[in-house]
């Protein structure tokens, strides 16, 4: 890659120091939903709605790009390109719109002008699906090179699990949506004095349950030691099955405390069972706007206390 396009002489990274996940910290018991978001109110503006609490000004980022290296060829990254590259790795998709608002604080010309280059670079895909006879919609994925330079960079924590490509083409809305949905539950966490510190898709979480899961052997059966492996991993048994959110959000609270919230992206293709499942798990329910009024009619129906939170 020629250096012309850079104003700034290229700084070397090749030897990266990996950051502090504070794992040493005690983990407890996921926190309840009144504790996350004490003094909150429905109609207070989200403070990080133009993505400014995402990330740090835009002063404090370098303009310098900075050399990467993988195999034999060298990639000239601003800050801002890798923090997208990071911010995508961490949810395998995100919309293009989503990432513009969040990681440049609604600077679309600036996230256009990364994208770009990130893609030339080959480290990142920008493609439309179809999410419905009438609407498509854009969205980002890193390629797998992307994925090695991210993990070279030691931009992410140790124990941040990334991914590459697009796993299910006709999930794909749902799978960006949760971008957003994790913006929202991040805002309530800042608000109360907490500070995110990892994101657990789906996939980590049923590879690791039923890792252990396959460890009981003949026990396997057993609804007692089922409910064992679950609670391992801070999950329930519901009804002889233990239910998976779609998201779990680690964070430290102001006492230092390591706690978790489990999210749930619900939509009006929910069957009542297993809305109620999700509800009886403990999971915190979101769903779309144009979902609540149907998923909280059918909560009530059901007799279920749990509330439906608009994304």
């Amino acid at each position: 890659m020629s250096r012309d396009a850079f104003s700034y002489d290229p700084q070397d990274t090749r030897v990266a120091s990996p950051r502090d996940d504070r794992s040493h910290r005690r983990s407890t018991p996921p926190d309840s939903r009144d504790r996350i978001d004490s003094g909150r109110n429905e109609g207070h503006p989200q403070q990080s709605a133009d993505g400014r609490e995402q990330q740090p000004a835009r002063a404090s980022r370098s303009e310098s790009p900075r050399a990467y290296y993988l195999r034999d060829k060298t990639y000239f990254l601003r800050d801002s390109e890798l923090h997208s590259l990071a911010e995508v790795g961490k949810f395998r998709v995100i919309a293009a719109p989503d990432l513009a608002k969040y990681a440049y604080g609604g600077d679309h010309a600036r996230m256009e002008k990364d994208i770009h280059h990130l893609g030339r670079l080959g480290l990142l895909t920008d493609r439309t699906v179809e999410i419905s006879q009438k609407k498509t919609l854009r969205i980002l994925t890193l390629t797998k090179r992307g994925h090695r330079i991210l993990k070279g960079a030691a931009q992410l924590s140790a124990r941040q699990t990334a991914y590459h490509g697009l796993r299910k083409p006709r999930e794909a809305k749902h799978d960006a949506d949760l971008y957003r949905l994790y913006q929202k539950e991040r805002a309530r966490i800042e608000r109360s004095g907490g500070r995110p510190l990892r994101i657990i898709l789906d996939y980590e979480l049923k590879k690791n349950l039923n890792r252990d899961l396959a460890l009981l052997g003949p026990e396997k059966g057993s609804l007692e030691r089922k409910a064992v492996v679950a609670e391992k991993h801070g999950l329930q048994v519901v009804n002889r099955k233990i239910p998976l959110p779609d998201l779990r959000l680690e964070y430290e609270t102001p006492e230092g405390e390591v706690r978790h919230v489990d999210l749930e992206l619900a939509t009006r293709d929910y069957r009542p069972s297993g809305l109620a499942e999700k509800a009886k798990a403990g999971f915190a329910l979101y769903s779309r706007p144009e979902d609540a009024g149907r998923l909280r009619r059918v909560l009530d129906e059901h007799e279920i206390t749990a509330g439906i939170l608009s994304l």
